[in-house]
């Protein structure tokens, strides 16, 4: 075959060539379509990838922002446990017995009074006195006798088992140094050195008590109105057993204006 020959095949193998991939395609290439629809898969992979990315950048930010306030609030804590409060518990403002003069601001439903003790004057009852107001004894107690020109009377605990608990605790009796002029402050007795937590304030001059020994030991200085203005609506009704059997239930049933202590605090 001469080289014109040879020339002319070469080209016609090419020209061939050439039709047959535009006809069939390269076999290495991918239709056009399934290139299309992979170009869509991987955009989509990247944009995934991406917002993976941002996500987990995010949560460890997040992380980092958690970790940081739970240290702060953690080491608040510790600061402000470590330091001494700003008020104190009544028993921690005083000492364990009573001092030789303090004053006990009574809240009640129609208004306040304040007492004022004296150790000087009956120790044993100022003592008794002091322990009962710091133990929160006397609050929401009700005035259960009410005598106008006589006495007011209170002293059994809203709840019966509070009253129970100081029932038997007897003190002695203490020599009577006062006289229970209006106004003074006395412990109830049932006879001798029965004293227990049932209390009196003279609305009279019942000078007459200092023989039968009932020993004052504080004196209303504040609010004397307040306490002459208690009700006295159910008089001596109330029943001191059933005050001490149910409490306040009992008296709030049968007894609905009666006054009552709302809170007996030591005051400065």
């Amino acid at each position: 075959m001469n080289r014109k020959k040879i020339l002319v095949l070469a080209l016609a193998l090419t020209i061939a060539g050439i039709l047959v991939l535009n006809v069939l395609g390269v076999p290495s290439r991918v239709p056009r379509d399934e290139q299309e629809r992979r170009d869509s898969v991987r955009l989509r992979l990247e944009q995934i990838h991406a917002d993976t990315a941002v996500d987990e950048s995010i949560d460890a930010i997040v992380d980092e922002v958690v970790e940081e306030a739970v240290a702060e609030v953690t080491a608040t804590v510790e600061e402000a446990s470590s330091e001494e409060p700003e008020t104190e518990k009544e028993d921690d403002m005083w000492p364990e017995t009573a001092p030789d003069v303090f004053k006990v601001k009574f809240e009640c439903t129609n208004g306040e009074f304040i007492v004022e003790c004296h150790k000087d004057w009956a120790p044993l009852g100022v003592e008794r006195f002091y322990q009962l107001v710091r133990e929160g004894f006397y609050n929401d107690a009700g005035f259960f006798r009410v005598v106008p020109g006589f006495v007011v009377q209170f002293g059994l605990a809203a709840d019966p088992e509070v009253t129970a608990k100081w029932r038997t605790n007897t003190i002695k009796d203490d020599p009577v140094k006062e006289t229970n002029a209006p106004g003074t402050v006395t412990f109830a007795t049932s006879g001798p050195n029965s004293r227990t937590t049932q209390i009196f304030i003279n609305l009279g001059n019942n000078a007459g008590l200092d023989q039968q020994g009932f020993s004052p030991f504080g004196k209303v200085i504040e609010g004397m109105d307040v306490v002459n203005g208690i009700t006295s609506e159910y008089g001596q009704q109330p029943q001191q057993p059933m005050i001490v059997r149910e409490g306040n239930s009992y008296l709030r049933k049968n007894f609905p204006n009666m006054d009552y202590i709302v809170t007996a605090s030591l005051v400065q």
